[in-house]
Parts: structure tokens; C-alpha cells; sequence
């Protein structure tokens, strides 16, 4: 079904029915558990219907059923009660306990019978309700409204993004490792020569870095703006990030990631990226990035990161022949598409299928879940280049291409 705390949670609340004169039972409760597994919790509508199913025997223990439900399974910050209950597994819960003593007002609307009889009232139960956080963090960015906005910047600034390191070949002292011959000459001449001390070695360690190429056009207005603060969470955490904006030519903005201020920062560069909502030509942006930053920017094998949804106005073989210098040159090519995070993408855009033969990984990243897996993903990054390569939709693709046409999109 879920997590334990939502388990946990409907304990809870067959206790709050037990004590509001309700007939639940353990058998009912493993019956609840059962039902819940088969349906799933994605449907809070079905959830309920599973619940007053198996929970209410009389008909007028249905008003008290609402109430405690409506009361129960709320937000704990008040918000209004239509959001997902699968969120309730994903972090531990939040306890939200109303002042002892007072009895809890419960507005139940009345049904079209015409009953009037009045809810009982709920005793404090320490009812656990989930953060407003954890829905935060598994909302996709296009339906943020604007003070959900505000709160994700504020998350998104606190976290520690830490994106894995890479073995350089410098050395540094260590006390388990490689003999490091030099030392052990040096400390072992006042013993004649014999090895009684044995120093050791290792590869110095630094951060990855990481280029950063995010697609501004319009049809990623929804996400654009959610993506480079999360560029400037990782430009703060590591110096080591290129950051370069893309629609129809490229624009580097590393300067403006590295600022302080993120909302100055980014209405600084809307007014420098002049294509900014515009069309989409991702072979001619790449072909700018190589000509003009490789040299400069792809030192040390960095990671690759172009953010799209793999619209694209230009050409197909264009893409795919700029992609691959843009491959040679780094250590890990990963495409973070936003589309993916749907259950129903397919990628058959032009652009997406063309650069599906290329890259590396092929990530969502369309809400704040997906960028922590991102990171997860970063710092497992294996030592050497191009290995662990995944495919997971470039066999599918190649099985479509042979039964509907390349499907090509504007922004």
C-alpha cells in the first residue's frame, strides 16, 4: 500500500472512530488494509468510499464518519483537504494537537436527506497530518501557485546540494593507500635503510564540475524559472558550475548564477537573454557552445546537465552531430526532461528522439523529488567515463520509429 506512516495514520484513525462510538474493530482494520492495497491511496474520493464501507454499520454514525475524516486526514497547515493522501507516506508526519479541553468545531455539510442531527465532537487525539512541505516537494513546478513558488525557493535555497566528486591526479598524504616511495626514502634514512616506516598516499579529491545548459523557450516558461534556482543552489554549493540559457541562440549567465540574490539575478538575466519565451533551435545553440565555450568550460571531465523538453525548430542531424562532440568532451551527458515526470510521455519530438541516441541518463525533473534523485544520482556517478550507461527509452523509440512518424513540435 504505502509507507508506514500512513499505516500508522489509519490506526489512528479507527481509534478516533472506536472512541466517537463507532463499531472498528481489529477485523475491520485488516479488512481497511486489504481494501486500501487493492485500490491504492491515489484517489482520496476512493479511499473514503473504501472506508465508510467498511466502517459505518448505521446511518447515523455517516455524519460522524465525515466530520472525523474531513478532520483527520487534512493538511497540517490548514490548507484545504483535496490534496493527494499518498504523501502522507513520504516523510515522517507531522503531530498538529488541539488546546486539552477544548472541543473541536467540525462544520459538516448537511446531505440532501435533510438529517440535522449534530456531529459528536472529537476528542484530542494527537492526530497526525502530514507536512505541507512534503506535497510541496512532489508537486510538479507548472502547477505551483505563486506563494507555493515563494516556499519552494526558500526549501530549495536551504538544501545542501552535494553532486559527487571526481579523483585528481595530485596526491595527498593519508594513513591508509598507495607506499608513497618519496616519504618512505626520506623517513627511513635515520633507520639505515630499513622499511620500519611505511607512509601511504591517495588521489586528492575535488567536486565534479558541472555544465549547466537549461532551455528558456516557451514552451518551458511553466519550468525555466523553478530550474535555475536550482542552478543557483548548486552554483552556491561548488564553484565549479558553467551555467548557459538557450531558446533560439546561447547565452552564458555564470556571472549571474554566481551573484548573490536570486530574483535580482534572474530578472538580470531576462533582460540579457533577449530569446527568452521565444522558439526553440537546439543544434544551433549546441553548435555555439562548441565552437565558442569547450575549450574553456569542458576542462577536468565535467558533467553535462541540458535541461529541455526536446522541442526543437531546427535540424535533427544538426543536433545529433553537436551532441555528439559535445559527449567526446565530457564525462557524463544527462538529459533532464520535465515532460518525463507524466506517466503518459512518450519522447517523440524530433529533438528528444535525435538526442536519445546519444546521452547518457534520461531524468525527470519537474519537481523537487526529482532533483534530490538527481543528486543522489550525481554522487554515484562511477570514476570512469561512460560507464553505467542507461537506455531505458532508447529501445522503444527505435521499436516506434517503425510504426508512426517522427513527430517535430514548436515552442
Amino acid at each position: 500500500m504505502t509507507g508506514d506512516a500512513f499505516l500508522r495514520n489509519l490506526l489512528l484513525f479507527g481509534r478516533l472512530l472506536r472512541q466517537n462510538g463507532l463499531n472498528v474493530h481489529p477485523g475491520r482494520m485488516l479488512d481497511a488494509v486489504g481494501a486500501l492495497e487493492s485500490i491504492g491511496v491515489g484517489s482520496r474520493r476512493d479511499v473514503r468510499a473504501a472506508l465508510r464501507a467498511l466502517f459505518v454499520h448505521r446511518y447515523d454514525d455517516l455524519a460522524v464518519f465525515e466530520a472525523a475524516f474531513d478532520l483527520f486526514w487534512r493538511p497540517s497547515g490548514g490548507e484545504p483537504g483535496g490534496v493527494p493522501l499518498w504523501s502522507l507516506g513520504e516523510r515522517p508526519t507531522v503531530v498538529a494537537r488541539p488546546v486539552r479541553g477544548t472541543p473541536v468545531s467540525l462544520e459538516h455539510e448537511q446531505r440532501s436527506t435533510g438529517s440535522d442531527q449534530a456531529p459528536a465532537a472529537l476528542p484530542d487525539m494527537g492526530v497526525s497530518a502530514y507536512s505541507a512541505h512534503d506535497v510541496l516537494r512532489t508537486k510538479d513546478f507548472s502547477e505551483f501557485s505563486p506563494d507555493e513558488i515563494a516556499r519552494a525557493h526558500r526549501l530549495m535555497s536551504g538544501a545542501a546540494w552535494r553532486l559527487g566528486a571526481r579523483r585528481t591526479r595530485r596526491w595527498e598524504p593519508a594513513r591508509r593507500g598507495a607506499p608513497d616511495l618519496r616519504r618512505v626514502l626520506r623517513r627511513n634514512l635515520k633507520h639505515a635503510g630499513e622499511l620500519l616506516d611505511v607512509p601511504a598516499r591517495r588521489r586528492r579529491t575535488k567536486p565534479r564540475p558541472i555544465v549547466v545548459l537549461c532551455d528558456v523557450s516557451g514552451s518551458m516558461e511553466g519550468y525555466s524559472r523553478m530550474l535555475l534556482h536550482f542552478v543557483f543552489g548548486i552554483a552556491h554549493a561548488r564553484r565549479s558550475v558553467e551555467a548557459f540559457l538557450f531558446a533560439t541562440r546561447l547565452t552564458r549567465v555564470t556571472r549571474y548564477v554566481s551573484a548573490r540574490g536570486v530574483d535580482d539575478a534572474v530578472a538580470r538575466m531576462g533582460r540579457a537573454v533577449v530569446d527568452w519565451g521565444g522558439g526553440t533551435r537546439i543544434g544551433e545553440s549546441l553548435r555555439t557552445f562548441n565552437t565558442k565555450w569547450t575549450r574553456r568550460v569542458m576542462r577536468h571531465g565535467p558533467v553535462v546537465l541540458i535541461i529541455s523538453d526536446g522541442w526543437d525548430r531546427g535540424d535533427p542531424a544538426l543536433v545529433a552531430r553537436e551532441m555528439a562532440r559535445v559527449r567526446r568532451s565530457c564525462h557524463r551527458l544527462i538529459w533532464l526532461n520535465p515532460l518525463l515526470g507524466s506517466s503518459t510521455y512518450e519522447p517523440l519530438t524530433r529533438g528528444m528522439r535525435t538526442a536519445l541516441r546519444v546521452i547518457d541518463d534520461f531524468m525527470p525533473v519537474h519537481n523537487i523529488v526529482s532533483l534530490d534523485r538527481l543528486a543522489d544520482h550525481l554522487r554515484a556517478l562511477p570514476d570512469r567515463r561512460g560507464g553505467g550507461r542507461s537506455e531505458p527509452w532508447t529501445s522503444k523509440v527505435r521499436t516506434r520509429s517503425t510504426l508512426r512518424p517522427h513527430a517535430s513540435g514548436s515552442s
